[in-house]
């Protein structure tokens, strides 16, 4: 089940449906008095998301107001490969840890992007099969972001490889249901990580979709 938006984060999806309306008007708009007004409109919801996080305003901005074209939510790959009943998850450098993963390049395909992850931070090569979920992760992971997200949930088999040091994982572990360690719950939550086992223990898996 989802979390819900509190009732104090609405500023913060206001602000967000005000940046997607003024980047499509900048985007399709052809007078310019009206791009101005575009170009205002998004300077204002990087102000207000400025001034409720206490973020600097550049940073906000670069976060922010740096795409253009209509807005679309960003892609981010997660991989669930299972040994003997046990799934695997990577060590991140906080000391938390996730199912491999990340957000999906340009220039690949969803199942791409899925083994390149897997290959860098755990160091095993892995053929992905089976979509177990597509979630929109304002619904699922906290905290809210500035802009949208599609979670891809992959379920993959292990063809080789083994870990080996990198710059954003420590360790890759394969870890049984009831021993899952402290995660990073902004990326993958227990009840995601649950659902990737409820996947692997069934043939007839239908993907989970928001």
């Amino acid at each position: 089940m989802g979390h819900a938006m509190d009732a104090d984060k609405r500023w913060l999806a206001w602000a967000v449906e005000l940046q997607s309306l003024a980047q499509a008007g900048l985007t399709y708009g052809k007078d310019g008095f009206d791009l101005e007004r575009y170009a205002r409109i998004r300077e204002i919801s990087a102000e207000i998301l400025a001034h409720m996080t206490g973020l600097p305003a550049e940073k906000v901005t670069g976060l922010f107001c740096n795409e253009t074209g209509y807005q679309t939510p960003k892609l981010d790959t997660r991989a669930a490969v299972f040994q003997e009943g046990k799934i695997l998850l990577v060590r991140e450098r906080d000391g938390r840890w996730a199912l491999p993963g990340g957000w999906c390049d340009v220039n690949v395909s969803v199942g791409e992007n899925t083994v390149k992850e897997v290959k860098e931070e755990a160091g095993l090569d892995v053929i992905p099969w089976r979509i177990i979920a597509v979630q929109d992760r304002a619904k699922h992971n906290l905290p809210v972001y500035a802009y949208g997200v599609c979670k891809i949930f992959v379920q993959c088999d292990a063809a080789g490889g083994q870990f080996t040091p990198n710059l954003e994982t420590t360790e890759a572990r394969y870890f049984p249901p009831d021993q899952l360690p402290p995660l990073a719950e902004e990326k993958n939550t227990p009840a995601q990580v649950a659902l990737c086992f409820e996947a692997y223990r069934s043939d007839t898996w239908a993907t989970h979709f928001d």
